[in-house]
């Protein structure tokens, strides 16, 4: 599984990085963790709000996510 984080590096973007990498080890999900920065490709996902959520290549999650609304998309992505 690949799991992306697209953001500018604003704070939301960094905890959403943050809590995902937690969730990933606390669920034993074997993903890799990617922090996506570069304007061009955030934008090539179409996405108006960030931070987003990406798993295997499709916007799971825009803006302010919890980590429960985080453990059900991963488990349902799983």
């Amino acid at each position: 599984m690949e799991i992306k984080i697209l953001g500018t590096g604003c704070s939301s973007c960094k905890a959403l990085y943050a809590t995902v990498e937690r969730v990933i080890k606390d669920m034993d999900i074997d993903a890799v963790l990617i922090k996506e920065e570069d304007l061009e490709k955030i934008m090539s996902y179409n996405v108006m709000s960030l931070p987003a959520l990406v798993i295997d290549g499709k916007v799971v999650a825009k803006g302010r996510i919890t980590e429960s609304e985080i453990k059900n998309i991963l488990t349902i992505n799983k």
